[in-house]
């Protein structure tokens, strides 16, 4: 009996992770999180409408490292701003984000946007026609993310010339992975 408990156990905790390599491709095909998770959330019926939304903490203030500041290329971190989201699709919570970025490689209206707005990162920089550099990607949580993330991403995204405009950690929550709605 204990030996059929146990099977029945590792096949249900088996059904989230088959969706696991569903959602790595379509994060993978995308150069922004932000169509990724949209695409996801209508795919998965997580909400309707299918519109993301970044839950930005104003408050967070995370100082890069010279490591950012590097792959940045930046001098200092008065170059730098920093943005901590939560992106959401509807109530559920796809993504933690931290995302700094360098605020004289965008538009104004961009920054201010960035500043007042729950629009996502890659939603407002879309016209500038950035491609993702991708970094690392880890199944589980790295030192940067919270307890529940399935999928850790750093990526830099780039601009035509090849500047940095943005460099970011991505943490993918377990909601990605349950069934469809």
């Amino acid at each position: 009996m204990r030996g059929i408990i146990l099977l029945a156990m590792v096949g249900l905790s088996g059904c989230s992770n088959t969706n696991l390599p569903r959602f790595e491709s379509v994060l993978a095909a995308n150069d922004s999180a932000t169509a990724a998770l949209a695409q996801w959330c209508e795919a998965r019926n997580i909400a309707q409408p299918s519109v993301i939304r970044a839950l930005a903490d104003r408050a967070a203030k995370f100082t890069p490292t010279p490591a950012v500041l590097a792959t940045l290329g930046v001098p200092d971190a008065t170059h730098v701003a920093y943005r901590h989201v939560r992106l959401a699709c509807g109530n559920t919570v796809l993504s933690v984000a931290h995302n700094w970025y360098v605020p004289a490689r965008l538009t104004p209206d961009m920054n201010h946007t960035l500043e007042t707005t729950d629009t996502p990162f890659g939603k407002v920089v879309t016209s500038l026609g950035f491609r993702r550099e991708r970094l690392a990607a880890q199944r589980g949580r790295t030192n940067e993310c919270p307890k529940g993330t399935v999928l850790s991403h750093r990526a830099v995204l780039r601009i035509a010339d090849g500047s940095a405009i943005s460099l970011v950690i991505e943490c993918y929550t377990r909601a990605n992975l349950k069934a469809a709605g």
